[in-house]
């Protein structure tokens, strides 16, 4: 299973105490992946104060996974400054930054879309299985084609993405992540959609994603 997702969007629960502990004395002693883990291990756990903290200082070090870390973070608040960081990323050789620079390339407010180039980084890192980043890879090319727009939607392109990620990470997660993506939307690239997120809950319900189930139930009775 993937030790966490760069499209995670449902925080880790663990105590304050607890997090990245297997990390921190190396981190601390100036080891800069060992940094970049305990930053990526308290962004999974929802603690992006601290994430920033140390991926700040790996990116200093010359880590380029930090980097994207960092471009993921920027997403939220600057999505032109998340595609120039993701960019130096990639540049520098990291996985993880083709696929932050690829989420960047089909969302508008981050400048202008690239569709064909977003494509060509996700496919390449999606080839990789024996990466975790190809869980990210297909879950986002799976998205893509789900959404349509730039790209003609193609159901059944989405679905094998979808899933291709869940079967490398966690049964319905993918297809659970995009409903969740289609019931909130992502400005610049995903226009909420209430059918297409029933849809997708219900694959990941069927998949035996349990989330899926609940919200499916949820999103039928509003």
């Amino acid at each position: 299973m993937k030790r966490c997702s760069l499209l995670l969007l449902l925080p880790l629960l663990a105590q304050a105490d607890e997090i990245g502990s297997q990390y921190k004395e190396q981190a601390e002693a100036g080891d800069k992946r060992a940094q970049y883990y305990l930053a990526d291990t308290y962004f999974s756990s929802g603690d992006e104060r601290h994430a920033r903290y140390w991926a700040e200082k790996a990116a200093q070090s010359g880590e380029p996974d930090a980097a994207a870390l960092l471009a993921q973070m920027l997403m939220k608040t600057n999505l032109p400054d998340a595609r120039k960081l993701a960019e130096q990323a990639t540049l520098a050789g990291s996985t993880n930054g083709e696929i932050v620079l690829a989420h960047t390339l089909v969302n508008s407010l981050a400048g202008k879309t690239d569709y064909p180039r977003a494509l060509s980084l996700l496919e390449k890192a999606a080839a990789n299985t024996d990466s975790d980043a190809a869980v990210d890879a297909q879950m986002l090319l799976g998205m893509i084609y789900a959404n349509g727009g730039e790209v003609k939607e193609d159901e059944a392109k989405a679905t094998q993405f979808f899933k291709n990620s869940s079967m490398l990470s966690r049964s319905g997660y993918a297809e659970f992540w995009a409903a969740e993506m289609f019931r909130e939307g992502e400005k610049g690239f995903i226009e909420p959609n209430k059918q297409k997120a029933l849809n997708w809950y219900n694959v990941s319900c069927v998949e035996g994603n349990d989330s899926g189930c609940e919200a499916l139930d949820a999103l039928s009775g509003e």
